[in-house]
């Protein structure tokens, strides 16, 4: 059901974003606007990452997607290179939106976001900020940067440190980045440290597009007082939180809190790793339940935006906020 996928670009600050637009094969007759899903990485990732395995099953299902990078990473543009900046992916989500709100076809009003990881507790933040945005899936998300902090280990912690203040102090002076590993095993000088964080990112790599996989260290500095979960009471849309219970780069806590607040809530969970939930059944599981839930709310044609339908009470349905 799905067309192929295009390349283009729309404006975020001072230069351009790079994203890949996939349109649903037009009904009968070619008539009638489609809902569009907005899908964005996690920390130092880009759309080459496994977001384009989730996007051509949204696009099977009848979705438009767009797929994009932030500034400063992949094919976007922005100097220097691999500086991750949470105010300034937040307005790249930002401009994500708005060009999606003038693409052909699409329905204006039923826009959809879908993040993981870093990218899992920005939707949360933009929704908040958004009233317009129709419904929300947040896979695996970082909701409390402080928790994520904890989880890289006092050895790691040590290592790193150095190359934060240095990097911080580039940014204050306006040199060149100092930068820092953003895998690496147990212990090691890296950001994400965790015994399945390494290989889990590797195995996302395409091996016909290397990704560098350093960041200015700066992040670590700043990731800690990242707090998007608290948003999640100010989301007036449905949100699908999918959790990965073994996950120990997000850990689940923050996000059960999160999911609890949040008053159109809903959760759906894994037994699998951070990582896992690109792949093999963990991956079916999710998409399959990602498609339903994304139907539920932004289909019919007819049915306004972050309309609801009734459910049992549970704890994978819609939670009322406490």
């Amino acid at each position: 059901m799905a067309q192929g996928r295009t390349d283009v670009v729309f404006p975020s600050g001072d230069t351009l974003c790079a994203a890949w637009l996939r349109r649903p094969t037009p009904p009968a007759g070619g008539e009638g606007r489609v809902p569009i899903i907005v899908l964005g990485h996690g920390l130092g990732c880009t759309r080459e990452m496994g977001l384009d395995r989730y996007a051509s099953r949204f696009a099977e299902a009848g979705f438009a997607t767009l797929a994009f990078d932030y500034r400063h990473f992949g094919a976007s543009g922005g100097v220097p290179r691999q500086v991750p900046d949470i105010e300034r992916q937040l307005d790249d989500w930002a401009a994500a939106i708005a060009y999606t709100r003038t693409v052909h076809s699409v329905d204006p009003h039923r826009i959809a976001l879908w993040g993981t990881s870093l990218g899992g507790g920005h939707v949360i933040k933009v929704a908040a900020r958004d009233r317009r945005v129709a419904a929300v899936v947040s896979q695996c998300p970082v909701t409390d940067g402080s928790s994520s902090v904890r989880a890289l280990g006092p050895h790691s912690g040590l290592k790193v440190a150095p190359a934060i203040l240095r990097d911080q102090a580039a940014a204050i002076c306006r040199t060149a980045p100092v930068t820092v590993k953003l895998v690496g095993p147990p212990g090691s000088a890296a950001l994400l440290t965790t015994p399945d964080a390494e290989p889990g990112y590797r195995a996302l790599v395409p091996a016909s597009a290397p990704i560098a996989d350093e960041v200015a260290a700066r992040i670590g500095l700043h990731i800690g007082r990242y707090r998007p979960g608290r948003a999640a009471i100010k989301v007036r849309c449905p949100i699908l939180f999918c959790v990965c219970d073994h996950d120990t780069v997000a850990p689940v806590g923050p996000t059960l809190r999160a999911m609890r607040q949040a008053p159109y809530g809903e959760m759906r969970r894994y037994p699998v790793g951070h990582f896992d939930i690109f792949h093999g059944e963990a991956f079916e599981r999710a998409v399959a339940d990602q498609i339903r839930f994304l139907r539920r709310h932004l289909m019919p044609a007819g049915a306004p935006a972050g309309a609801t339908e009734e459910a049992p009470a549970a704890e994978e349905a819609p939670v009322p906020a406490r």
